[in-house]
């Protein structure tokens, strides 16, 4: 991570123009991401996206080291392809492949892989590095997404996700026995103060996440989960699971665990449901895929079922 600081001349200037006229080879679109990120602070704490200048303020900026040079390449990476037509794909995403080229996986992503099976055939909104990338799972996170092969559907998606339409459900794996039967997570997520590298359930410079659980099954030590995404922040499940006590089984991140529990490494966690509507014919469309290998191999783990 390399880090600069930049420092305002004069007040009233948007903080995201500021850093692409400062910050040699960084886009505004770029910047709005680092502040989404929570990587641009000022005084101690997270700037917003709308926040404008102050003459004399000092702004530290955390940059990525881009080892990913210039655009990310087509590369012939087999894909699970669970749907696909002339505006849209959702593709089976499997555990360990990031989505889009990032610091430390410059290629061998999902973008890579759509950009070798759509040649030309994806959007442009979200730039050179997100082409058809309409939203995220974590590196090892396995399930459904859905890709834009243009701009319309892109579009049209995204505002199905700022308006909750989008549907996205989960299983996972969780420690812990829940005392409940299903309930309902309500606590603003934003980056943890003490940890750049993870989110936390905090006031401060956060934004509202809302998720949705019931239970599926109980073991000894731990608890077989569905959870709907109400809103879509970064490890949001992971980060509301451990806040209620019941970190997903195997994230080393988000709970104590330091050695692979149940011969898993990585979160339990399975995307396993996708539901939106067709942003040019308007059919609501769902599509669920089955439990992965490892995920199945980690119930049969947990022993029998009880009460």
């Amino acid at each position: 991570m390399k880090i600069t600081t930049v420092q305002a001349q004069e007040s009233g200037e948007r903080i995201d123009a500021l850093l692409s006229r400062c910050v040699e080879g960084l886009t505004r679109s770029a910047a709005q991401r680092l502040i989404e990120s929570g990587l641009v602070t000022a005084d101690g704490a997270s700037v917003k996206k709308s926040a404008r200048t102050r003459a004399g303020s000092e702004y530290i900026v955390e940059l990525p080291e881009t080892e990913a040079a210039g655009a990310p390449e087509p590369q012939d990476i087999p894909l699970d392809v669970v749907y696909e037509d002339s505006d849209l794909i959702v593709v089976n995403k499997p555990r360990g492949m990031v989505v889009h080229p990032a610091p430390g996986h410059p290629d061998g992503t999902l973008v890579n892989a759509l950009m070798n099976h759509c040649a030309d055939s994806l959007s442009g909104i979200g730039g050179e590095l997100r082409p058809g990338i309409v939203h995220r799972i974590d590196r090892d996170t396995s399930g459904l997404l859905v890709a834009a092969k243009n701009d319309f559907a892109h579009l049209g998606l995204s505002a199905q996700l700022a308006d909750h339409s989008l549907s996205r459900v989960y299983e996972a794996v969780a420690r812990g026995r829940f005392r409940d039967d299903a309930g309902t997570v309500d606590a603003p997520i934003g980056r943890c103060p003490t940890d750049r590298k993870k989110m936390a359930v905090t006031e401060r410079n956060s934004r509202a996440a809302v998720t949705h659980w019931e239970v599926i099954a109980r073991y000894e030590g731990y608890t077989h989960v569905r959870c709907r995404l109400e809103t879509g922040r970064t490890h949001q499940i992971r980060v509301h699971m451990a806040y209620i006590g019941h970190p997903l089984l195997g994230d080393e991140l988000y709970s104590r665990a330091k050695k692979p529990e149940k011969g898993l490494t990585g979160q339990c966690l399975h995307a396993r449901t996708i539901e939106f509507t067709h942003p040019r014919t308007l059919e609501r469309m769902s599509f669920t895929t089955e439990l992965p290998e490892y995920f199945r191999a980690v119930l049969a783990r947990l022993g029998p079922e009880i009460g």
